[in-house]
């Protein structure tokens, strides 16, 4: 089997803009600096920071049969033979076979006269080994390189380039692409590298901190054992010098953006007597509060009471009641005099949020002859009528409406308020910090509630939301049935027929049924690497419709390319039941509200993350009936995606489900998009792993923040924040 050692991460982002390493490479390297921005490497700590996607052990195979056609590789083989053949069009064309142990990997060069080959052939004899990069491609069902860039191990065999490889030491493989490959990558940064001096690349490491965790290596020495290393040994004393490094440059960007914040002069949202808006609401509520809801409802309170303004995550369970603590702490805001927003990723989700939002409310929204409305909420989203949406810009700007609902509409420059004093934002992984920002700039130092139902780790949430305080609500209310959750082998054709009869079930119980599937069509692009075409909602739709066990029942699709007021339409006959049988795309991850929904079949299962099939699943189950969430699945036993599933079909704890989804992929993908346009800010650092250093990172830069927050005596450490941040706005991307 291909034995690699990996690194942590292999995202691209700057290591400081100070000294050497704020250098251009257009000045340090002038040959290669086109073609190294193209990776997005700028300056020279840039490339410093381009660490090797993976390192290759000469003595160890890769498994040329894992390989995928349409990707860029470096592979590691042996010659077995190689040939100058004709064409039948003309010309000539080298063919070599390489070998990793298991499997063969065709090499094609093509020359338009025979003595063009004549040195490749010369370098490509049997027995030679090195590594050769390319873009994978099949051939007569052969994998092959067509003219790929390769190095030999050691020896006086002719290169194609000037790179001679140790044999006992590990290759580094770096991120590539078609403009550049992995050896004018390994060229430039040891170019690079051989001029650096220890005054050039400054420690911005604690101490005392460098202590804690016994680091010996300077960080140069670090950069130099990360990009040349002998063993595996030197790649993990590298990593966690660079990884601390990265942990400590991040909680110092993100503590010194909290206690910025802490620093402005808000204006205190103070809770007034028995008799508030806030009392008349929870006297309406048809359920008591959970403990939890009561425990974070006073934290909040008390913040919103404080000129310091609020900086609060809420972490809670699909259907947990986040929406009515979020809704509590508006009534507070307004009830002072204040107005509130609440910033939504969908209109799906925002027209369910009014509608939750105003159900609660009751007559607390309602208007009558004798009296108007105690809170004015409207909802404004990019298909609002021009004339409606000009009424809400004014009723929003005189402070008519006191709670607005709505998506990245919000954000636009002529929605303004007349006292906003609470920014809510829901599924907060959805949108960019910078996002967040713009709408807090609508108000004077408002307070913000961040909300999430992805469970999220501690150490996550100290790395990705640092700069927010986190509250957990853990507790599902009562009324919450539970889920039953099983995995549907689709060659299991008995099974297959048995989910659908259970559907069939359910609806004549006067349920719903969800079914989602991971696309919305066939394409005709799909990649010939592709081993499966996933199910989509087209095909599906017309599958279900010809099933004798489903005739009768009216079956809709739903998709997120759909025009607004097409998708709300189908919602309001599925929600109605007009509609029986919805098939959709993740477009109802959040937001969709419906208690007579209690199946969720799952299509293609295994190609979703748990943390996206939990949100999924937490579609169900919100009414009297008991949920079954189904999961259709084709991946083989033991594989990441069948471990995914069974691991689903174990729990229903979200916070379990989430360390074990991080267990098997990046944080980013767990999280959900990038938070901002730059690539990840966690190359090396992995939450799941490292969280003494996260912790003994965070409380160092506590410590020196506090005596210095503006870093006025750590100007390398000031500028190595810089760099992460250039704007100033964002901090971090999860991708």
């Amino acid at each position: 089997m291909a034995e690699s050692v990996k690194t942590k991460g292999d995202a691209v982002a700057p290591l400081g803009g100070y000294s050497r390493l704020a250098e251009p490479l257009k000045v340090a390297l002038p040959g290669a600096a086109k073609k190294l921005a193209t990776l997005g490497l700028e300056t020279v700590g840039d490339l410093l920071g381009h660490y090797p996607r993976r390192y290759v052990e000469p003595n160890r195979q890769m498994l040329i049969e894992q390989l995928t056609i349409g990707e860029h590789v470096s592979v590691f083989g042996e010659v077995q033979n190689a040939e100058i053949v004709p064409n039948r069009s003309g010309g000539y064309r080298l063919v070599a076979m390489i070998k990793d142990g298991a499997s063969l990997l065709q090499l094609t060069f093509f020359g338009k006269y025979f003595k063009n080959l004549e040195w490749r052939l010369a370098a490509l004899q049997k027995g030679e080994r090195g590594v050769f990069s390319g873009k994978v491609g099949a051939y007569q069902n052969q994998l092959q390189l067509v003219h790929p860039v390769y190095a030999i191990l050691g020896g006086e065999a002719v290169n194609e380039l000037d790179v001679r490889l140790a044999p006992d030491n590990l290759i580094s493989i770096y991120p590539a692409n078609e403009k550049i490959e992995t050896w004018k990558i390994q060229k430039a940064i040891k170019t690079v590298l051989d001029t650096l001096t220890e005054n050039d690349v400054p420690d911005i490491l604690p101490p005392a901190l460098r202590q804690q965790f016994g680091i010996k290596l300077s960080r140069l020495a670090a950069l130099r054992l990360i990009h040349s290393p002998a063993t595996k040994d030197d790649v993990e004393q590298a990593q966690k010098r660079l990884g601390l490094d990265e942990a400590f440059i991040l909680q110092v960007a993100l503590v010194q953006r909290k206690l910025l914040y802490a620093s402005h002069q808000g204006v205190a949202r103070v809770l007034n007597g028995t008799d508030s808006l806030l009392h008349k609401f929870d006297a309406h509520l048809p359920f008591s509060l959970t403990v939890g809801q009561r425990e974070i409802g006073q934290v909040i309170s008390a913040e919103l009471s404080s000129t310091v303004p609020m900086q609060r995550l809420l972490v809670g369970e699909v259907g947990s009641g986040k929406t009515v603590i979020a809704l509590r702490a508006m009534l507070q805001v307004v009830a002072a005099g204040g107005q509130a927003v609440l910033l939504a990723p969908t209109e799906v989700l925002a027209q369910q949020h009014l509608r939750s939002i105003t159900a609660l409310l009751g007559e607390l929204a309602e208007s009558s002859l004798t009296q108007t409305a105690f809170v004015d909420v409207a909802l404004l989203t990019g298909s609002t009528p021009t004339s409606a949406r000009r009424e809400i810009l004014r009723d929003t700007l005189i402070g008519k409406t006191n709670i607005l609902v709505g998506t990245h509409a919000l954000l636009e420059d002529n929605v303004q308020f007349h006292d906003l004093g609470l920014v809510v934002v829901d599924e907060q992984h959805r949108f960019g910090v910078e996002q967040r920002e713009k709408l807090k700039s609508k108000g004077k130092w408002p307070h913000l509630l961040v909300m999430t139902a992805t469970p999220i780790p501690r150490t996550i949430a100290m790395t990705i939301f640092g700069d927010l305080d986190t509250s957990e609500l853990k507790e599902l209310p009562r009324g919450r049935q539970q889920i039953d959750t099983f995995v549907v082998p689709e060659y299991k054709r008995n099974w297959v027929e048995r989910t659908w009869q259970r559907v069939a079930e359910e609806v004549a119980l006067g349920h719903r049924v969800f079914v989602v599937c991971p696309r919305i069509e066939e394409t005709t692009n799909t990649p010939d690497s592709e081993k499966r075409i996933p199910h989509t909602v087209a095909a599906v739709a017309e599958q279900l419709s010809e099933m004798p066990a489903l005739k009768g029942l009216k079956i809709a699709e739903l998709h997120g390319q759909m025009r607004p007021a097409d998708k709300e339409a189908i919602m309001a006959q599925f929600r109605s039941g007009e509609t029986q049988i919805l098939i959709s795309t993740t477009v109802i991850e959040v937001g969709v509200d419906i208690p007579e929904a209690t199946v969720m079949v799952i299509m293609d299962a295994d190609l979703f993350g748990m943390s996206q099939l939990h949100q999924l699943r937490g579609r169900i189950g919100r009414g009297a009936a008991k949920g079954l969430c189904l999961l259709f699945s084709k991946a083989e036993p033991g594989s990441i995606g069948d471990q995914r599933v069974q691991m689903l079909a174990a729990t229903t704890d979200g916070f379990k489900i989430s360390n074990e989804d991080l267990a098997l992929r990046a944080e980013g993908d767990v999280l959900g998009t990038n938070q901002a346009g730059r690539a990840s800010s966690l190359k090396l650092l992995r939450v799941t792993d490292d969280a003494e250093l996260i912790t003994g990172a965070r409380a160092a830069a506590t410590e020196l923040l506090t005596a210095d927050p503006d870093l006025a005596s750590h100007p390398e450490l000031a500028a190595a924040v810089a760099a992460l941040d250039p704007t100033h706005k964002e901090f971090l991307a999860k991708g």
